[in-house]
Formats: structure tokens, sequence, C-alpha cells
């Protein structure tokens, strides 16, 4: 039976080897196909004129964001009414976390109300995790600091397999802040269980140090780098995590921009077409032009669509490891 047409009680006839989504890091490449076919099948249904199933209509769903967020939420919060769950929505400013309750205390609060799943974003790599070892709750990760964001990188791979057909042996870039980004990990792993070729490119002090564990290639010449790829995955500069006046890496955002930015005119050097992706918030004008950004080569628009089609995927898989007398 497809997941358009499960209904709350039906069980998948296949299941992620995981109870909880901490990290792609605890993923099989089995599981990522799993997630993706399943996938499909929702995004079916988000092309539907009722683009409702009631799939999770049993399932209490809270999430949990100590971070701010704006695509992520909302993808996560329309995912989750797609499948008719209901929702419990928390935000750590205005709550009891800044009266100094701890993090375990206030998620078993909320799950004496009933809840069977969280999806949480927090600023300290390990939090996700650390909550699964203390709640008893599926438990999704929405980021974790400077970690993981592991939908982000199913969704980008997603993405990459809708517009390529496969995602083995396809040559990746990403380019930009990669020591202060979430899902410039995320990416790589997810990318290296599907078989794809990855490189990374950008200044040198936004490499980390540990970059040569990672079995990628990295180049700092950005003309010579997207002449090697077939898709290029252009990062945020996170100004918010450099401290100071938020340039801290590189003299200035001009700078920046006519290095490691891409633009048109960069593009059309390249000689040939090559897929252009970006996680947003973009700045437009640094990491990339709005004529790259809106350019038929651009599937930018397309990894937002997938992302409620990913995490949909990904809040039914878990689900089904929901103890039966908990659905």
């Amino acid at each position: 039976m497809s997941a358009t047409t499960k209904s709350a009680t039906s069980v998948p006839s296949e299941q992620l080897s995981t109870e909880h989504l901490l990290g792609i890091k605890d993923l099989t490449a089995g599981d990522i196909d799993l997630i993706f076919r399943t996938a499909d099948g929702f995004k079916e249904v988000l092309n539907r004129p009722i683009k409702k199933v009631p799939s999770l209509r049993d399932i209490t769903i809270a999430n949990l964001f100590f971070e701010s967020s704006t695509r992520t939420r909302v993808s996560f919060e329309l995912a989750e009414k797609r499948l008719s769950a209901d929702v419990v929505n928390f935000s750590s400013s205005g709550s009891s976390v800044s009266k100094g309750e701890t993090l375990v205390d206030t998620v078993n609060n909320i799950l004496a109300m009933k809840v069977d799943m969280v999806v949480m974003r927090h600023p300290d790599p390990g939090a996700a995790m650390f909550l699964s070892r203390h709640v008893d709750a599926r438990i999704v990760n929405a980021c974790d600091g400077t970690h993981e964001h592991p939908t982000q990188a199913l969704l980008d791979a997603y993405s990459i397999r809708e517009k390529l057909g496969k995602v083995k042996g396809v040559k990746v870039l990403i380019v930009g802040d990669i020591l202060h980004s979430r899902v410039a990990l995320s990416n790589i792993f997810c990318l290296q269980k599907l078989g794809a070729e990855v490189m990374l490119c950008g200044p040198t002090t936004l490499m980390p140090r540990y970059v040569a564990s990672l079995g990628v290639k990295v180049e700092h010449d950005l003309d010579k780098a997207l002449r090697w790829c077939d898709v290029a995955n252009m990062l945020r500069i996170q100004l918010e995590r450099q401290g100071g006046d938020g340039i801290a890496n590189f003299p200035s955002l001009r700078e920046y921009a006519m290095l490691y930015g891409l633009d048109l005119e960069r593009y059309n050097r390249i000689g040939k077409n090559i897929v252009v992706m970006h996680p947003g918030p973009i700045n437009r004008g640094v990491e990339v032009t709005s004529q790259v950004a809106d350019h038929a080569n651009s599937i930018i628009l397309d990894q937002v669509e997938n992302g409620v089609a990913i995490r949909m995927a990904v809040l039914y898989l878990l689900a089904a490891r929901i103890p039966r007398t908990a659905v």
C-alpha cells in the first residue's frame, strides 16, 4: 500500500533501522532510500487539491525550537498537519526555560501531556542525542548547534535525485561557510552514503580543522571547483555565528562575494549547465545573485517544496516505531 493511502493505524512494510532521527550518521543507505520512496508518495499528496492524509491522526507532535527558525519550523509544522497529527508549538522565549528549568524537565512536562514525538532545534551540539536517552518519545533533530541538520541533507539529496535522476556518481560542490554549517556536515554524510563525490570550496578560514578526515576534495578556487561539479550547493554565510560584527573570518562581504559568490557572469564562464542549490535563507548578492537564484537551473524552490515531503516521510516512518499501544 502506498504512502498516499495508508490509514492512521497502518504500519509500513519496511521500517527505519533507528527509532530517532538524530543525524545522518545514524542512517543506513537503505534507510535513506526508504525515506525517499516514502517521500515520493507524499509528494504526490502535496500536488493534490486536498493536500492531507489521515496517517498520523492519533499522534501528537511537539515542536521545540530553542533557536530562531522560519523555514524549518514552518516546513515541519506543515508536514505534521498534512499528516493530520496534533501539533504543539513551543518556544523557549517566555517559557520556563528562561526561569532556569532544565531541558529534560521541560520536555518531560510536555510529554506528561501525552506527546508522542518531539521535533527539536537547539543551539548545543548533541542536544537531540542527549534528549533521546532521557525521555520516552521519538526525537527528530531539527538542528543541534553546528553539528547536524539531517532533514536538510535528506531534502537536498532528494532534490538532486529528482533533478538528475540519481545521486550515485554525481559530483556535488558545497561552497562557503563550512566551518559553521550543520548543513554541510549532514550533506557530506548523506551524499557519501549515496555514492556521490563531494568537494568543498571556501576560504581557508571557513574550513574546519578536521576537513581532511571527511574524505572529501577541497578546492579554494571557485572557478576550478565549478568546472568540476554537476551540482553547486551555495551555503549561507552565517554571520551570527562568527562573533563581533559578524565578519571575523574574511575582510568583507564584498570581497567574499567576489571570490566565492556565484553571479551570472561566473556561471556562464563554466561552459556547462550545473544545478544550483541553496539551503536558505539567501543573502542575495553574497552567495548568489538574484539572476542565479532565479535561473532555470536553480532548484532552490524545489528544495523548499521537497522539504515538506521529506519531513512527512520521516515523521511517518518514525511514528511506525512507536509502540502500538501508543498509536
